[in-house]
Formats: C-alpha cells, sequence, structure tokens
C-alpha cells in the first residue's frame, strides 16, 4: 500500500459535527483517534483554521505557546490530512489522486482548494486544466479531481511546495492581476458598492490593499483611503486586523484592472492586455544596431527630488543613469543621449556620493541650467521636447527602436520597498498637444514642443511600454532585487483625486517608454541600498539586459 493510500485509511473513522450559523464560516468538530473532537473552520476567502485545544502535538507544526487559532500551514502533514477529512469526509483518496467533493460551494473556491490540495493556491490554473467540464463557479456536490502530480508532497503528492506566502510575487505582471482580481467579490450595502478582500496572513492594509488595488502612492493620500477603508471595514485599529478580516473597498477607489464587469475602466485594461498579446518585438540583434535611446535622469540640479534616511534623489538616479550610459556604450552599437549634465561631474560615475551636487544644465541648444530660474514644469518639459527632437534626427530612422527611460527614486508609505515602473496609459495620452516654452530660448522647440497620436499609435506605445516594464522585472528578479510587491508596473498615478501620466512620458515620441522608481526611499533598507555602490552597478546591468533583450526576437 502506498503512502498516500495509508495516509487516507488512519483516519477512515474521522467524524464531523456540524455547527455553522455564521454564512460566511462553516464549523466542524473533527473527532480524533482517542475520542476527543477539536474544532475546525472553513472561513469565506480566509481558509483553513484550527483549535488548538486538545490538538495532538503530532499535528503541530509550530513550537512554543500556541495561539487560540492554528492556520492550517501550522500542521503536519498528518495534521493536516485529518483537518481535510474533518471537513470533507466524502473526499475520496486513492493511491493515485484525491476525488474532492465540494460541501460549501459559497466557501470553496478553486484557489482554496488549489491551496488546501496543492499546497500552491497560484495552482489553480494548472486545477482548472485538469477538471476541463467544472464551471468554476461551485454547486454542491461537485467533483474536483487533484492528480497525483499536482498533489502536495505532504500527501504522497509530486506537486512543488510553495517557498513564498504570496506565490502571485513571481508572476507576471497579468497573471499576478487576474490573480489579485480573484480574490475580490463585488458587493453593495448602505453605502453602496465596494469589493470585498479577506486579508491574508502577514498583510497590512496600506500595501496589501490601498497601493495592491487603487493607484495611489502618494503616503499621506494612502494613510487616509486605508483609514476610510478600515471605518467602512468597522476595523477600530489598523495595526491589529487579522487574516480573514472583511475588507471593504469602495468601487470609485479601485484601478481599472479591479473595476467591476461592465465598466469601462475594466475594458480599456482587457483592450490594452490583449494589444500585449498580439504586439510582435522589434529585433535590432545584439549590438541594438539602429536602436535610439534617451536616458533621462531626474531632476537634478538645484532640484534634489525627494529626501529621506539621510538619501536623496538626483545624484543617486544619474549614477544609475550613467553607469547605464557607459555600458551601453562600451557594449552596443546604440545611439545613446541624455537629457541632463552634472556640471564638473559630467558623464562620470561615483562611488561615493557625500553631499548634492547643485550644479546641472539639461542639454538643449543652448543648454539651460536647472537652477530654479525656470519653474519645474519648465524643467519636466523640456525633457520630453528635448527627447522628441533627439529621436526626430536622422530622420530616416525607424521609429520603432526608439526607448525613453527616466530614472528616479520614489517616497512612498515606509511598508513597502522595492521598484515601480510606470508606463503612459493610451487613455490619458493627448492625441495632439503643443508646449509654448513662454520665454525659453531653446532650438528643440522648433522641432520636438509638437505631438500628434493616432489611437494606433498610443495603444501601441503602452503595449511595447509594457512589454519592456515585464522585461525589466525579469532582470530585477534575477539579480535579486527588490520589487515592489503589488503592482508594480502602473500606467497612471492617482494624487489629489486625479488620475495622470507623468508628462516626460505622457507626450514623448519613443515608441518604447518608462519611468523607473528605483527604490522607496521612505524605507531604510531601500535607502541604503540606493547609496551603495554596487547596487546602482548591479541595477544598471540590469536594465542594459532588459533593453537588449527588448529587441531581440
Amino acid at each position: 500500500m502506498g503512502a498516500l493510500r495509508r495516509l487516507a485509511t488512519a483516519f477512515i473513522s474521522a467524524t464531523v459535527i456540524i455547527g455553522a450559523a455564521d454564512p460566511d464560516m462553516a464549523e466542524v468538530k473533527g473527532r480524533l483517534p482517542g475520542g476527543k473532537t477539536v474544532v475546525v473552520r472553513l472561513q469565506f476567502k480566509k481558509g483553513v483554521s484550527i483549535s488548538s485545544k486538545n490538538l495532538p502535538k503530532a499535528f503541530i507544526a509550530k513550537s512554543g505557546n500556541l495561539p487560540q487559532w492554528l492556520y492550517f500551514e501550522d500542521l503536519t502533514p498528518q495534521g493536516k490530512r485529518w483537518a481535510l477529512t474533518s471537513l470533507f469526509p466524502q473526499d475520496k483518496w486513492t493511491g493515485g489522486e484525491v476525488r474532492h467533493r465540494v460541501r460549501w460551494p459559497k466557501l470553496e473556491s478553486v484557489w482554496l482548494i488549489s491551496s488546501l490540495y496543492t499546497g500552491h493556491g497560484q495552482n489553480y490554473d494548472k486545477l482548472m486544466a485538469a477538471n476541463p467540464k467544472n464551471p468554476e463557479v461551485f454547486k454542491e456536490g461537485d467533483i474536483w479531481r487533484i492528480p497525483k502530480v499536482l498533489l502536495s508532497p505532504d500527501f504522497g503528492g509530486l506537486a512543488k511546495a510553495p517557498d513564498k506566502s504570496q506565490p502571485e510575487d513571481e508572476l507576471s505582471d497579468e497573471d499576478r492581476t487576474v490573480t489579485f482580481r480573484a480574490m475580490l467579490a463585488y458587493e453593495k450595502d448602505a453605502q453602496g458598492n465596494y469589493a470585498a478582500y479577506r486579508m491574508r496572513k502577514g498583510e497590512a492594509l496600506y500595501s496589501s490593499v490601498v497601493m495592491r488595488f487603487t493607484d495611489l502612492v502618494d503616503a499621506r493620500e494612502v494613510n487616509e483611503l486605508a483609514i476610510r477603508i478600515a471605518k467602512r471595514s468597522g476595523i477600530k485599529d489598523v495595526r491589529s486586523i487579522q487574516p480573514g478580516q472583511l475588507i471593504k473597498i469602495p468601487t470609485d477607489c479601485l484601478a481599472d484592472p479591479f473595476q467591476p464587469e461592465g465598466s469601462r475602466g475594466l475594458a480599456e485594461d482587457r483592450q490594452m492586455r490583449a494589444e500585449v498579446r498580439r504586439t510582435t518585438k522589434i529585433e535590432a540583434g545584439p549590438r541594438l544596431s539602429g536602436v535610439r535611446i534617451v536616458l533621462d535622469p531626474g531632476h537634478g540640479g538645484i532640484d534634489s527630488g525627494a529626501r529621506a534616511n539621510g538619501v536623496w534623489e538626483s545624484d543617486f538616479v544619474y549614477d544609475i543613469a550613467m553607469r547605464v550610459r557607459r555600458l551601453l556604450e562600451l557594449n552596443t552599437d546604440a545611439q545613446v543621449s541624455i537629457t541632463l549634465r552634472y556640471e564638473g561631474i559630467g558623464f562620470g560615475i561615483r562611488d561615493d556620493i557625500p553631499a548634492m551636487t547643485k550644479e546641472a544644465v539639461l542639454l538643449t541648444t543652448p543648454p539651460i541650467p536647472n537652477d530654479g530660474e525656470s519653474s519645474i514644469s519648465d524643467s519636466v518639459n523640456l525633457r520630453w521636447v528635448l527627447a522628441n527632437h533627439f529621436f526626430a534626427t536622422p530622420k530616416a530612422a525607424d521609429k520603432r527602436k526608439t526607448i525613453f527611460i527616466s530614472f528616479h527614486a520614489d517616497s512612498l508609505h515606509p511598508s513597502t520597498r522595492g521598484s515601480m515602473v510606470y508606463v503612459p496609459a493610451s487613455n490619458l495620452v493627448p492625441s495632439k498637444y503643443a508646449w509654448a516654452g513662454k520665454g525659453i530660448q531653446a532650438a528643440e522647440l522648433k522641432q520636438g514642443a509638437s505631438v500628434s497620436f493616432t489611437a494606433r499609435q498610443k495603444l501601441e506605445m503602452e503595449a511595447q511600454s509594457l512589454i519592456f516594464a515585464e522585461g525589466l522585472l525579469k532582470e530585477l528578479r534575477r539579480e535579486k532585487l527588490p520589487i515592489h510587491a503589488n503592482r508594480p508596473i502602473r500606467n497612471v498615478i492617482n494624487r489629489s483625486g486625479r488620475n495622470f501620466v507623468p508628462a516626460v512620458i505622457r507626450t514623448n515620441n519613443a515608441m518604447t517608454k518608462a519611468l523607473i522608481e528605483v527604490v522607496n526611499l521612505q524605507n531604510e533598507e531601500d535607502a541604503a541600498l540606493l547609496k551603495d555602490a554596487d547596487f546602482r552597478e548591479q541595477y544598471a546591468r540590469a536594465i542594459v539586459r532588459a533593453i537588449r533583450a527588448h529587441f531581440k526576437k
């Protein structure tokens, strides 16, 4: 008899007593071999929890003082098997697979069954493939087959054990978004429409709800919405939220990918995703022949950008941009242009950056000092004007082989860390725009200050930019560099109640364009990384590899 069959027969006499008054919870008493009973709960979008009272030591994987309730993952394989038998006594366990019978259709889901039986919620797509005739909406009595190849090793199966509490971290941007959306249920109460979410172990309201499901990133606004959501959800203290807590997110706060079915925002997001799937790569060869790249170091000169934890944005992102420039010019034939130069430093790199550099010029004709005499708005607009001028020369060049990267460091809620990449939302890019640049003398204004895009071009630009952003995240993961845990690729910023695309990528003629927030300076670990020259070199290498991969079939 195999290990799976032996484990199954060990609990063949387990019995349950149902006692569920809460529609969001099923509660049973699982009978132990010695006759005692232990309460096992199945809660909506929370999963399985087990009372620690009377539970045998052989069932418990944790050590030390035990809380009143244990999570399913706190059990040994023997304990997990007992808990599942208690909840689902009609399941059939054989030497090759498990046939799970749906008992509580309103509480069970493909994600839950995958988590419990395969050890990894993200196996839900494989579980769906193994049950092609089953609808995703459960009915009582439905049979779900979990083949041995998907079954957790805890139960004698062959599935790979999870190595993360949130397996979606390793997914592509689209798959991650689909996974997050599947965690929401759309409801209505006396205050109006909302998306219901159940908190998972280790999650925080700021990062795992507000920054995941909305487009807010400003620390103050994230805090304000977190407090508003907590109040609506009946939470008195946002610091003591327990796993399984119901969170009510107002529908009007949701980002487009999480809007309800039938909404305009969701339709536009799906249109963009479809465009990405049919977009083909533009090949340039290993030397990036014919590719034109504009690197834009954010802020500079008198404008330090964000400051926190003893680090300021401008000098450090400038150094990363210069390292990218050096690597590109040494190893490729790409035409590389820079929007800004630090006087006295030039295009050199620095290992030690002891103080802020206050002199920088925008490389227009003639150069314009970034000294505060012109507004920050003028400085930002001159960067995309300058980039458009670079891309227009020579006229015979392939406009598809153009890429613009703006380097920044963020100032977000301290609980978040890692890189974020912004690409231009096609619905927020104007069809026509002209910037007058009043009082500014720069030859580039004659050629680069007006733009015109068709709807098709805007969609293609967003798709190519998203593909590049996805490739960059892949390279950052390869280098084991931190990435924002919740939607690290975004196409809008929401601030003061308004959605917008940063100007440097909104009216930019590049086919591929991205604004990279390298780290979050409010996070101490991120700030320390940015100060490290080895990190800046590592980051630059990842960007160059991402550029080369973007133009390689």
